[in-house]
């Protein structure tokens, strides 16, 4: 099989009028089709960047990014990106949001129509379509965004900490969620999260960082049963020795 998603060598310094600052050294991995990848690292290290990397808002200054054999570029469509904050827009309703991007892209059809309906029934916010995002508790507003970025069917599913705005009760339970329904939809994605229990409930695979300029620090591939839920991997007895490992590789020096 191979790699949806190839990352060679890739390094970036942002520039201003003060010098240099090197931001990612060296990068490389590659991503295979169905798999939900989690990248952890320390504040700063330039997690965020790499994503914007990846999906063509900026461009390498070495190296290359392809997505299934081809460079990425900025507004790259085959790529969705879910960030922090929901985003939706208070004077659309619920279905007027997750049409957003469809109407952008002037590919709002019956076939679109009907996949966007499925969407919102299988994932219970069918009954909400016409409410506004003030009347939809946290939860819900992040199931909604997903299911806007997943209505534009991108290859790659770009996640930056989405869940971190929301109380801890909400963020597991979204979590689970929004984990569960990329699995069913069978979708590639990537997640950036602070959060090492977050990363491990949810990844395949798990790519640590180190200061910036980040480079590679370690890859640890999770284990668990493939009927497990996002919630139940946090009960499964490996869940605290892949914690344990990845908090080693990220505390190494200390």
């Amino acid at each position: 099989m191979k790699p949806l998603l190839d990352i060679t060598d890739v390094s970036l310094s942002y520039h201003s009028l003060s010098g240099e600052t090197p931001a990612l050294s060296h990068i490389s991995f590659q991503l295979m089709p169905g798999e939900f990848l989690a990248i952890v690292g320390p504040s700063g290290c330039g997690k965020s960047t790499l994503l914007n990397l990846i999906c063509g808002l900026l461009r390498p200054e070495q190296g290359q990014i392809l997505l299934d054999g081809t460079p990425v570029t900025s507004g790259d469509c085959r790529i969705g990106y879910m960030l922090q904050k929901d985003h939706l827009l208070e004077w659309r309703t619920i279905w007027k949001n997750i049409q957003l991007g469809l109407e952008i892209q002037g590919n709002i059809n019956s076939a679109s129509t009907a996949y966007a309906n499925s969407l919102l029934k299988n994932y219970g916010l069918y009954d909400f379509k016409d409410k506004r995002p003030c009347e939809l508790s946290g939860g819900m507003r992040q199931r909604a965004a997903l299911i806007r970025t997943l209505v534009l069917n991108p290859t790659l599913l770009l996640l930056d900490e989405p869940f971190s705005a929301l109380d801890y009760q909400t963020r597991l339970k979204v979590a689970d969620d929004i984990g569960m329904i990329i699995k069913q939809e069978e979708k590639t994605a990537i997640l950036v999260t602070h959060d090492l229990s977050e990363a491990v409930s949810l990844a395949n695979r798990v790519i640590v960082l180190s200061e910036r300029p980040a480079q590679i620090a370690a890859v640890v591939p999770l284990e668990f049963e493939e009927s497990l839920t996002p919630f139940e991997r946090r009960a499964a007895p490996q869940f605290k020795d892949y914690f344990n490992i990845i908090w080693k590789e990220l505390n190494h020096d200390e």
